[in-house]
């Protein structure tokens, strides 16, 4: 598998090309730029450009970009308008968060990357049919403005009861939406297990979120190297091998204070490719 990275790491910090750099750098060739505006400001035609022209003239690709969660700059703090969330049942307020996932998939005007991943739901959210309704109106706009720009959606499993890896099947089933899927071990661990997860989803998997928690809390911990983490990853790891043409793409937490974030993230790759060694070995 690929190694790829999700900015998420550096989500405190604008990003620029410096972050890209070190990303190429480390010997990761493939990076997912995560939509928080603190971070990657969408609305920035400047920052647009700036990484536009980055992407033209480098080696490493952009491969996915994660949906925006907030239309702040401040984790939603501003107050409850500024969450993204496609279930939203009131319409003028949907067709304002659709208009805010369009804005950034305009990215792929100036960088091609092949997937948008699109949390159906926020954390916690309980099940209602009427989010299902809203959801597809959403996701039905949201795919054709994608795929128009070369862009595939996939629905990420997210820890609430609309998107879990039975709940997501449901909703494909029910809406007829010829939808794949961004597997989340951090997520899975939280609900049904990253097992039963993979063995749901694995017709639909296109990419993945890689991180660890303690089962309950969505720590985005790096996978055998962070204290707490509960994941079985020889198990996972024998799992993700069987994917084609999918990435293991790290989804991780910021910690304050850590002087070399990468060399971490490269002690996590090397770590999880040896038990794939020392499984087949």
């Amino acid at each position: 598998m690929q190694r790829a990275l999700s900015t998420h790491l550096f989500v405190g910090h604008r990003l620029t090309t410096v972050w890209l750099d070190r990303i190429w750098d480390a010997g990761i060739p493939l990076v997912e730029i995560f939509c928080g505006r603190q971070h990657f400001d969408y609305h920035d035609r400047a920052q647009m450009a700036e990484l536009g022209h980055w992407f033209r003239d480098s080696e490493l690709k952009l491969h996915s970009l994660h949906s925006p969660m907030y239309s702040d700059d401040v984790w939603g703090r501003s107050g409850p308008d500024a969450v993204i969330n496609i279930t939203e049942q009131v319409k003028i307020r949907r067709l304002h968060i659709v208009d805010e996932i369009k804005r950034a998939l305009d990215l792929a005007e100036l960088v091609p990357f092949r997937y948008l991943i699109q949390h159906l739901g926020v954390a916690g959210d309980e099940f209602d049919p009427r989010k299902m309704d809203a959801a597809f109106s959403s996701l039905e706009e949201i795919n054709i403005f994608a795929r128009q720009r070369g862009v595939e959606v996939l629905l990420e499993n997210t820890p609430n009861a609309l998107a879990s890896a039975e709940r997501l099947l449901l909703f494909f089933e029910t809406t007829h939406m010829d939808l794949n899927v961004c597997l989340d071990t951090g997520h899975a661990n939280m609900k049904e297990g990253v097992d039963t997860a993979f063995r749901l989803l694995k017709p639909r998997i296109r990419s993945t979120h890689v991180h660890d928690n303690n089962g309950v809390d969505d720590l985005h911990l790096f996978p055998l190297v962070s204290a707490g983490g509960t994941v079985d990853w020889a198990r996972t790891m024998s799992l993700l091998r069987t994917l084609e043409d999918c990435p293991l793409l790290l989804e991780l937490k910021e910690v304050p204070d850590l002087a070399h974030p990468l060399s971490r993230v490269i002690e996590s790759f090397e770590r999880l490719e040896s038990l794939k060694s020392s499984n087949e070995s």
